[in-house]
């Protein structure tokens, strides 16, 4: 029996893509490993978001090249976007890699590594686009009612983006957006929820694009409110997320959603990019500093103690100093839980990489370290607000970081910690919060008034 280990790197559809095809590959006769030291096949599931990642994934495979070389016969896969992007340059640059799969074949893993394994073929390329592929990603990985994978599931509803942001490749790895039937997308979810799962989060690469093109607006709802509401249905479900989406999918339906539907969690991860029209217009981004404000301003209306979170580049081409203080001041005025800051990173075949005035690397550090800064003066802030409230969790299982606490999530999406037992695994209880830490919160349930 074939023993498989994936290496995932970059965002949680990557995440879901490997759990995908280990899943399918356990269904062929295959056996999952944790480490790569006894495995027969190596898989690199790969980023291509910035330069880092490709060349994290790069090194990696190099390594385990020259390793499996003095050992033994070891099968050595790239997939997904680097793999999309790069193809055969990869097996010319890395003789030893055996396989290269898009990120619309990843259901023919299984296939290609039968081949690969019985001698059928030396070496496999495929990044050609396929028909239906979106509807592919649906097998899950379950490992028992008191893991951690049981309470919580991840739903990929479609594949591919529209936006073309000057500054990201995404579009030329995932291709144009095709999404997933409701029916479909409901009967996973479904299944999910059979096995034990309480929260799904649904995914797509701006989901609030989903199904633009091939379902009708009903009432003044877009497609991906219907799904909501749909997912909304199921019985045995309690908690709804989704990720990631667009400030332009925020019309007054989805932000009118969060009202009514109770199962669906008051956070949201709405990326920003810039705090300056002038740079959010050379970046594509397709709304204004206003629009975005009015976004956040409309949703704590409805919820008032949403989370929010978003994505912010700094050292983008032409950003001045001026610029960068209007991303300062707006994450001022609305007060981010929390933000993931980068610094842009040029990438081939993109418009951004080759616009003038590209920010000098001391330049962009320095920004990053100044917005980090605030970003954290403020996420403390708010935090330390939450002392001595009482809130519900999810409890998900061990601290991943200290196995003797327990790790549950707030609806707002805030990670708590308590000291607490597998018999809590997949309960939702109250806890009160007692203290803060780095974006972490200490609750207590035994002191609930």
């Amino acid at each position: 029996m074939p023993r498989v280990y994936i290496k995932t790197y970059g965002c949680q559809m990557n995440e879901r893509d490997s759990e995908a095809v280990a899943a399918q590959l356990v269904a062929k006769g295959y056996e999952m490993t944790s480490t790569e030291t006894n495995a027969d096949i190596i898989l690199l599931n790969t980023c291509s978001v910035r330069d880092m990642a490709e060349q994290k994934a790069i090194n990696k495979m190099q390594n385990l090249a020259g390793q499996t070389r003095k050992k033994r016969d070891v099968v050595l896969g790239f997939m997904g976007c680097m793999a999309q992007s790069r193809g055969q340059k990869l097996i010319d640059q890395l003789p030893d890699v055996d396989l290269v799969l898009g990120t619309q074949k990843f259901h023919r893993a299984a296939e290609y590594l039968d081949e690969l394994l019985k001698g059928k073929r030396d070496k496999i390329v495929d990044t050609a686009e396929e028909a239906g592929s979106e509807a592919t990603i649906k097998e899950h990985l379950l490992l028992g009612n008191r893991d951690r994978k049981s309470i919580t599931g991840f739903v990929s509803i479609m594949q591919g983006c529209n936006q073309y942001c000057t500054f990201c490749i995404v579009p030329y790895t995932r291709g144009e957006e095709r999404s997933r039937t409701i029916d479909d997308i409901v009967a996973e979810c479904r299944e999910l929820v059979a096995t034990g799962v309480k929260e799904i989060t649904l995914l797509g690469q701006i989901v609030t694009s989903y199904g633009k093109r091939e379902i009708k607006s009903v009432d003044g709802k877009s497609a991906f409110v219907q799904l909501l509401e749909a997912v909304h249905e199921i019985e045995g479900l309690h908690r709804i997320r989704f990720t990631s989406p667009h400030p332009k999918g925020y019309g007054d339906d989805l932000v009118e959603a969060y009202g009514r539907l109770p199962k669906l969690c008051p956070s949201a991860h709405i990326p920003l990019q810039s705090g300056s029209d002038r740079i959010l217009k050379l970046m594509h981004r397709g709304y204004t500093r206003e629009r975005f404000l009015n976004i956040i301003k409309k949703l704590r209306t409805i919820q008032p103690g949403i989370g929010i979170t978003t994505d912010i580049i700094v050292g983008f081409p032409g950003e001045t100093e001026e610029d960068f203080e209007q991303t300062l001041s707006l994450c001022r005025e609305v007060e981010f839980d929390n933000a993931y800051l980068f610094k842009y990173s040029q990438r081939r075949d993109t418009p951004a990489a080759a616009m003038p005035d590209q920010i000098a690397d001391d330049v962009k550090e320095a920004r990053h370290a100044r917005i980090l800064e605030l970003v954290n003066s403020i996420a403390a802030k708010r935090y330390d607000a939450n002392i001595g409230q009482q809130v519900q969790i999810l409890v998900e299982g061990p601290s991943r970081k200290n196995a003797a606490r327990t790790m549950g999530r707030t609806r707002c999406n805030k990670i708590v910690l308590f000291d607490g037992s597998t018999r809590h695994h997949g309960e939702l209880m109250d806890v009160k919060i007692t203290r803060t830490g780095s974006f972490t919160l200490y609750g207590d349930p035994a002191i609930l008034e």
